[in-house]
């Protein structure tokens, strides 16, 4: 009787929120939302092979500051986490999630609570690794 062959185990699914900030219509130093949002699919696009799928739900704030976590998109976004519905969240930079340490570290440990890593594309800054939850 012939055995099947082993095939490796297909990659885990990881849900990817992507989460993109502009301050101001004028403000381009990180670029456009629409440009951002370019940038962090192709990564999580780059990534599929570890099983990587950005979520389809936009969590995307215009014209907010990254100085209080006071966003509509934000708020969504951590609401999503909360239930269940996100595996991890790539962005752009980090100071695109916030630009408050507080709220900051706030949102890393309401992450690590809920199991959900976090990304920043540009930056080296993986809480999925032990030298980025170092960080």
């Amino acid at each position: 009787m012939k055995r099947p062959a082993h095939s490796p185990a297909a990659p885990t699914r990881t849900r990817v929120a992507v989460y993109t900030r502009q301050s101001v219509a004028s403000d381009l130093e990180f670029g456009s939302i629409d440009a951002q949002r370019e940038a962090v699919e192709a990564y999580v696009q780059s990534q599929r092979g570890e099983g990587w799928v950005a979520l389809p739900t936009r969590y995307d704030d215009h014209g907010f500051s990254g100085g209080n976590i006071d966003r509509p998109a934000f708020q969504r976004l951590v609401a999503d986490v909360q239930a269940g519905k996100v595996d991890c969240i790539a962005a752009y930079k980090i100071d695109r999630v916030s630009r408050s340490l507080p709220d900051f570290t706030s949102f890393m440990a309401m992450l690590e609570k809920h199991g959900v890593g976090f990304v920043s594309t540009t930056q080296s800054f993986d809480t999925r690794t032990s030298m980025g939850r170092l960080t």
